[in-house]
């Protein structure tokens, strides 16, 4: 993918990072429980963290030669955010805990995504 892709969902889960932080903190707070509320704002956080990373992804892709390993650190990253992040509202959002099932999935592609970063870093001319 091009680095403009990688800026743009950056940019996109970094817009919905906010709207989502605001839908919690205002539209939620007297409709779930402290516990999902807190889970709520996992979501926001890691949503928020990744979409800098995937701006990071982005920028390192326009300054150095396009690498493998950066590229893949952005596909993990964009899927991790989905899975983890989106199995964390679904769960706030319905109540169905089985939805947490997912959540491992979404941080295993996340942590997947930081040792592509540190591997494409690290193999940068």
């Amino acid at each position: 993918m091009m680095p403009a892709t990688w800026l743009a969902v950056g940019a996109v889960y970094g817009f919905f990072g906010v709207a989502l932080g605001a839908f919690g903190a205002h539209a939620l707070k007297g409709r779930l429980s402290p516990e999902l509320l807190a889970v709520w704002k996992t979501a926001v956080e890691y949503q928020m963290y990744h979409a800098l990373a995937l701006l990071g992804v982005g920028l390192l892709l326009r300054q150095l030669v396009a690498s493998a390993p950066l590229q893949w650190a952005g596909t993990c990253f964009a899927l991790g955010v989905l899975l983890f992040s989106g199995s964390l509202y679904a769960l706030c959002l319905s109540g169905l805990r089985m939805l947490g099932a997912v959540t491992p999935f979404g941080g295993v592609l996340l942590l997947a995504g930081w040792g592509l970063l540190l591997l494409g870093v690290l193999r940068a001319p």
